[in-house]
């Protein structure tokens, strides 16, 4: 293998600028943004430390082959016809993950099927036996992507999910996923420099992922493995002076991160799981009903949240959202309110003006990310203050 290799990480729709920038601030070269993936250049440090840094990465996969391909006989031969054994020995165990984007394959578990068969015929033929399939934890986990008759074959370095950070561990109906939740507060352009908070805060996962902006921790400190190190080319002491350093680049966060929620059990996951990412020294979780607080900070508020959605909302979603911009308006001056919705016809009840909107999606939800500005004092008074300036 060469130093430096191509590599594509996959990301959530919306999210392609900002995990371009996070790849540009690792050090990765080559960084072009696709749709929902970015690809990059780097060595096998890099993706590890891709992996063990990277917010708004899902996956981080290796291509180590392409072709074109015609129907699936033509797949099964191409696929036999690579030398898997550096990758993979009759003892070790795989799986495959196909996506297809075609007319001539539509079956995504046919494709694999195919792909599995090629590799173990193969392994049969040369070694007379052969290595078995793991869905769930498997030695060797297998990319293959059709996109019309292009074939790219790819080893996954992640794993599972690399929403998966390994802290949660309690969560509630509808828990907002890590990587969104992590991108929406990188769009807010929240970087630890004032106090923080989410008024709803469910399991805690909006307040953990803004601690470890803030401290710069990598966010994925606390996954258990991730597929590379099952890799024969694994490296353990490479990855571990990765680690290392990567912890030495955090810094010292001097404001607070507070997390509201009426229902005391959301109360107790997000401790559970705050605790479980070591957080527990820069966040405090209330049991409070929004709507009936105010501003308890000095200086800026930065708040950033994932309102509950969904058919228990349906009768009240008027009273809801208004409520929210009343407390914003009557509670929370010198405050940015972020908040994510997929309900979109509901924001006209906020009865306050954004000031950005950003489309991002909510699993496959169309949804929006509104700001809305509260001043100290009236707008109008803070744009003279600014004139006189």
């Amino acid at each position: 293998m060469g130093n430096n290799f191509k590599m594509v990480a996959k990301t959530l729709f919306g999210f392609e600028e900002l995990l371009s920038k996070e790849l540009r601030n690792l050090g990765a070269s080559n960084v072009v943004e696709g749709v929902r993936n970015v690809s990059f250049e780097g060595d096998n440090g890099f993706m590890y430390k891709a992996n063990l840094c990277l917010r708004t990465a899902i996956k981080i996969i290796k291509p180590i082959h392409s072709f074109r391909v015609r129907d699936e006989k033509d797949l099964y031969r191409k696929i036999y016809a690579m030398d898997w054994t550096e990758y993979l020995s009759v003892s070790e165990t795989f799986a495959i993950d196909a996506t297809v984007n075609s007319e001539q394959f539509t079956h995504s578990l046919y494709v694999s099927q195919k792909t599995k068969d090629a590799i173990v015929d193969k392994f049969r033929d040369t070694d007379g036996t052969r290595p078995d399939v793991d869905v769930k934890d498997p030695d060797l986990r297998i990319n293959i992507h059709i996109h019309n008759n292009e074939c790219n074959v790819s080893l996954d370095s992640s794993g599972y999910s690399l929403h998966k950070r390994g802290y949660r561990t309690a969560t509630n109906i509808a828990p907002i996923n890590e990587v969104l939740a992590s991108g929406l507060l990188l769009l807010s352009g929240w970087d630890g420099q004032c106090d923080f908070m989410d008024p709803m805060c469910g399991s805690g996962t909006m307040l953990t992922e803004a601690a470890m902006i803030a401290c710069n921790i990598p966010a994925n400190i606390n996954r258990k493995s991730f597929a590379f190190e099952k890799w024969t080319d694994f490296d353990a002491e490479l990855y571990e002076k990765i680690v290392d350093s990567s912890l030495k680049k955090t810094r010292e966060f001097h404001h607070k991160i507070i997390g509201y929620d009426k229902a005391p059990s959301a109360v107790r996951k997000a401790q559970d799981n705050i605790e479980n990412a070591n957080l527990d020294e820069y966040i405090t979780v209330e049991r409070k009903d929004f709507f009936k607080t105010s501003k308890q900070t000095e200086g800026t508020l930065h708040m950033c949240f994932n309102p509950p959605y969904g058919e228990r909302l349906d009768i009240e979603m008027e009273n809801f959202y208004s409520a929210i911009g009343d407390t914003l308006k009557q509670g929370y001056p010198g405050t940015n309110a972020w908040f994510v919705t997929s309900n979109l016809p509901a924001l006209k009840f906020v009865g306050l003006r954004p000031s950005r909107k950003i489309k991002v999606f909510n699993s496959h939800l169309e949804s929006r990310l509104v700001k809305y500005e509260m001043y100290e004092g009236s707008k109008k008074a803070k744009y003279q203050n600014r004139t006189e300036k």
